[in-house]
């Protein structure tokens, strides 16, 4: 009984958090919302989103995760580096999920203090995110230039009250002089 009540809970939360469209009868004849489903179902009520990593370079940035972790030398020492190479070879999505959620308070205050607010996800972001983090390909892509101008700003060093200046705006530098 408490492994149900545990499933339905951590099942409302992620349907919550992927956000829903559509509707469906359930048994009792109560409507409920259904999510669009993009990837793989697993049973009838369950499925992993598509994992994209060149969305997920995009939301890393836009969002403002660069502000306090960085990839590839760009973004923030605040917060542990999320260069692909730092990862375990093999990683469940979940378990990423589950490491961010314990340092949720720690994380919540330093988005409100750099940012001015939480940061948001839907469960496809997170999905993307997380593909992101664990592609070394992509991950060689992402320099400053994909960092929007409002963000930039607030890059931080864990040494610095000013903006971290990384390798992209040091080889840049050294061209001009």
């Amino acid at each position: 009984m408490k492994t149900k009540i545990c499933m339905i809970a951590v099942s409302a939360l992620a349907l919550a958090a992927m956000g829903t469209s559509g509707l469906a009868a359930s048994k009792k004849g109560v409507v409920h919302e259904v999510p669009a489903v993009k990837g793989t179902m697993l049973g009838r009520h369950l499925f992993l989103p598509t994992m994209d990593p060149r969305k997920g370079k995009m939301l890393f940035a836009s969002k403002g995760c660069v502000t306090c972790h960085s990839i590839n030398g760009v973004g923030g020492d605040d917060a542990p580096h999320l260069d692909a190479s730092t990862m375990p070879n093999v990683m469940s999505p979940f378990d990423f999920v589950a490491k961010m959620w314990r340092a949720a308070p720690v994380m919540i205050a330093a988005q409100r203090d750099e940012l001015g607010h939480q940061i948001l996800f839907t469960g496809q972001e997170l999905a993307d995110i997380i593909a992101f983090v664990h592609d070394p390909k992509t991950q060689k892509t992402f320099t400053l230039k994909d960092v929007p101008e409002k963000i930039r700003g607030k890059i931080m060093s864990d040494d610095e009250d000013m903006p971290s200046m990384k390798k992209d705006e040091k080889k840049e530098k050294k061209s001009s002089d």
